[in-house]
């Protein structure tokens, strides 16, 4: 007869991780390069003799959240540099002062938490940087405050500059600064058009707020994994209509060396607002539109020929010299880089940039990066109509009296 473990100790088991071997293998790696180089550097420093503490056992639980969770608010620099040097500030201040080790690792503990928490470099690892300042023996004993300085500083100096440079060459971004919210397109106080109908920033502070505890996440990720479900719910929802399906695939397009004339009146003859600039091979390096024309009218100080026709016909009018002060090809004013998709991009995907961020155009381009469509606001609108109206199905028949 087989028997089942208790519900409840299933319970305590977690769940199986989302992170793939790559990414597992990636931090693994990261730990050993980083403790071999911190241990390495710091018995270089100071001496690799059996009377020296060189590397601490804290840098091991730091490894853990430099390399396998660069994301976690308590793996940044300042939670590591801080944490560190007030636990063993504090950590050393206990063991001289309270003579029984057990209260002294106790009280280190709650000044260390009490301090991180009032300078927000809340690191985990810390904690055990002040238990080994009080029971760390007759060695860290004898250092005094010099304990904040070797090893503690060194170690953490060492590892930061690690994870510095193994977590960016392997594709993580670290530090993991908190990102600064899109601006509105328009530059006015409304929140962007997104935000309107779902939950916003001061929704989810609330949410935290009524929560009230430490999460190992950060604010601008846990925003950002919370817009994506609601991405990812939609796109179930309505199906993942893609760039290819709706895109408009006979796309006027310009090169670097075009005309500003020939531009404009490419644009002015089919009534379109932008024009993807390509290569010779056809792949997407800018793009121009309408204002970027009246931009450079400014630009070139054209104020004094009077009204903005005339401004705009000097500008377009080709200087016949070799040498010109204004601009005279697309490749001038375009803008770039540009963003594009590809053909296989869900629509949906495309509706931050534009509603957000204020693109009206989106370039699309094959595995190639070449040019093989457009898509607009207005393709994008009518599109997402339709499908809107597809997931409501038939209108509801009025019963005949």
């Amino acid at each position: 007869m087989k028997l089942s473990p208790p519900f409840w100790l299933l319970n305590l088991y977690p769940p199986s991780t989302s992170v793939n071997r790559a990414e597992r293998l990636r931090s693994c790696l990261g730990a050993l390069l980083g403790i071999a180089v911190t241990g390495w550097l710091s018995a270089q420093v100071m001496g690799l003799t059996l009377a020296t503490v060189w590397l601490m056992a804290p840098m091991g639980a730091s490894a853990v959240l430099l390399f396998a969770q660069p994301a976690s608010p308590l793996a940044q620099p300042w939670s590591i540099v801080g944490g560190n040097l007030v636990a063993a500030f504090i950590g050393v201040s206990c063991a001289k002062l309270l003579a029984a080790p057990v209260p002294a690792a106790a009280a280190a503990i709650f000044f260390s938490i009490g301090a991180m928490f009032w300078l927000r470099c809340l690191h985990p690892p810390s904690g055990a940087v002040a238990l080994t300042a009080v029971l760390g023996g007759p060695q860290i004993h004898a250092a005094g405050y010099g304990f904040m300085a070797t090893p503690v500083a060194l170690n953490t100096a060492v590892l930061l500059l690690a994870a510095l440079l193994y977590n960016n060459a392997t594709g993580r971004r670290y530090p993991h600064a908190q990102r600064a919210e899109t601006p509105h397109p328009h530059l006015t106080n409304d929140p962007t058009p997104t935000t309107r109908l779902g939950f916003t920033t001061e929704d989810l502070q609330a949410v935290l707020k009524d929560y009230n505890q430490v999460l190992d996440i950060s604010f601008d990720d846990l925003e950002l994994l919370f817009r994506r479900t609601e991405t990812q719910a939609f796109r179930r929802r309505f199906g993942a209509t893609q760039c290819g399906d709706t895109m408009s695939r006979d796309v006027r397009a310009v090169e670097f060396a075009t005309e500003l004339d020939e531009a404009w009146q490419l644009m002015h003859t089919h009534r379109v607002q932008a024009l993807p600039v390509i290569d010779r091979a056809r792949r997407v390096i800018g793009i121009v539109t309408r204002s970027h024309f009246l931009n450079q009218v400014d630009a070139d100080g054209h104020r004094s020929l009077g009204t903005l026709g005339a401004r705009l016909r000097a500008l377009l009018h080709r200087t016949p010299h070799s040498h010109s002060s204004k601009a005279e090809v697309v490749g001038q004013i375009m803008a770039s880089p540009v963003k594009t998709a590809f053909e296989t991009t869900p629509l949906v995907e495309l509706v931050p940039w534009m509603v957000d961020a204020g693109m009206h155009h989106v370039p699309v381009v094959d595995a190639e990066r070449r040019l093989v469509g457009m898509v607009t606001q207005t393709d994008l609108m009518a599109t997402l109509y339709e499908t809107s109206l597809a997931h409501l199905g038939p209108a509801p028949t009025t019963p005949s009296t």
